[in-house]
């Protein structure tokens, strides 16, 4: 018999993250390995899960992602975009609550590129005037 499963894509920094939910008791599968595993700070797991409580869905669907590039902090905010996205698909009336918590705006914010001439993106030389 085959489960429902609900797909959603989140990007943040230069993280993507492949997110399906599955009905299920609530864990966490990331890459292979545990929510504690992959990411090992609490107040990232808390970003993660910020989509369930507004939905007041926790422990409803187990979550299964592929998650790369970027760091911790990149890689969660992908996956609460991703979470967000695939809620919205389980039910059309989650779209309002999830809307009001700011959770299905792509965070627009990337790295500045480097200009030439420069050392970092805005980082100048010294200035000397001789």
């Amino acid at each position: 018999m085959a489960t429902a499963q609900y797909l959603g894509t989140g990007r943040r920094k230069n993280s993507s993250a492949r997110v399906r939910l599955v009905p299920g008791t609530g864990v966490f599968n990331i890459n292979g390995k545990t929510l504690e595993e992959y990411i090992p700070f609490p107040h990232l797991h808390e970003v993660m899960k910020q989509p369930f409580v507004a939905t007041e869905t926790e422990g409803a669907y187990d979550v299964i992602v592929n998650v790369q590039g970027g760091g911790f902090s990149g890689q969660s905010g992908a996956i609460r975009h991703g979470i967000a996205r695939a809620l919205e698909k389980v039910d059309p009336n989650f779209r309002s609550s999830l809307k009001s918590a700011g959770l299905l705006t792509r965070d627009p914010r990337m790295t500045e590129r480097k200009k030439p001439g420069r050392r970092k993106a805005r980082k100048k030389g010294q200035f000397s005037k001789r």
